[in-house]
């Protein structure tokens, strides 16, 4: 199981690389595939072994290999999250389609994240992408119902939408779009879960990033994270988490 575990951790670490890629290039409008990486203060053309997720950093000592640029931090962070997610989900999952499903929806995950957090914005081709992927994945693999797919994303959606609505623009579009979409992978039962978590996540989060003055009450805190932590917890976690609420309300 060990190795297994470490096999996931660097297939996760490749990923992160491209998920890098789609983090920094598509808020720009730009193709992932096209032109080739290349460094982004002097636009040298990266070479396979300045790829090689998190060694290539280390190697390097955070430096780009043409112009001896600082390297953000940050591309290795994105490497190092996708590694572990996949790795902890192989780990609570174990090997099914269930685990491919799930490690689908983290790379979409990730990217969202990733991008909410810098721009407060969640890019509609993403989302697209996203319910289309979760579409195709649950009529392989059975897991939720056509039905089940409309009935969650109609209230998914719905449900932040009247928040924003009540809130007036306290809920961003895409926040909006991205729930709906998630209904398509996770059904009812779960996506009203993950609501609920999300705003228990963001709550606490946001009250913690006040105390703290991280941010102030004049600051943006995008909402997108939350939905994506609150969903994952839901795909991992969700069956155990109702089941202990029920047992929990009858005693």
């Amino acid at each position: 199981m060990g190795l297994t575990v470490l096999f996931a951790f660097i297939i996760g670490l490749m990923v992160g690389s491209f998920l890098n890629v789609c983090i920094y290039r598509l808020p720009q409008g730009q193709a992932v595939t096209i032109p080739r990486s290349h460094c982004v203060h002097c636009k040298a053309v990266l070479r396979v072994y300045d790829l090689i997720p998190l060694f290539s950093y280390s190697l390097l000592k955070g430096r780009c290999r043409y112009c001896n640029r600082v390297i953000s931090l940050r591309y290795v962070l994105v490497e190092v999250v996708a590694g572990s997610l996949f790795s902890l989900c192989l780990i609570i999952v174990g090997t099914s389609l269930l685990l491919i499903k799930i490690l689908a929806a983290v790379c979409f995950f990730i990217v969202i994240t990733f991008i909410d957090y810098d721009h407060q914005l969640i890019l509609d081709k993403v989302v697209i992408w996203f319910a289309a992927t979760g579409l195709v994945i649950n009529l392989i693999i059975g897991h939720v119902t056509i039905l089940d797919m409309a009935i969650a994303g109609a209230a998914g959606g719905s449900i932040l939408l009247l928040i924003a609505i009540v809130s007036k623009g306290g809920m961003g579009d895409g926040d909006i779009k991205f729930m709906a979409a998630l209904g398509l992978w996770l059904g009812l039962k779960m996506t009203l879960l993950t609501v609920f978590l999300a705003f228990v996540i963001g709550g606490i989060v946001s009250s913690l990033l006040l105390v703290f003055k991280i941010r102030s009450l004049k600051d943006l805190i995008p909402f997108g994270p939350f939905i994506a932590m609150a969903a994952s917890i839901s795909m991992l976690y969700g069956n155990k988490i109702i089941s202990w609420y029920l047992q929990a309300g009858v005693q």
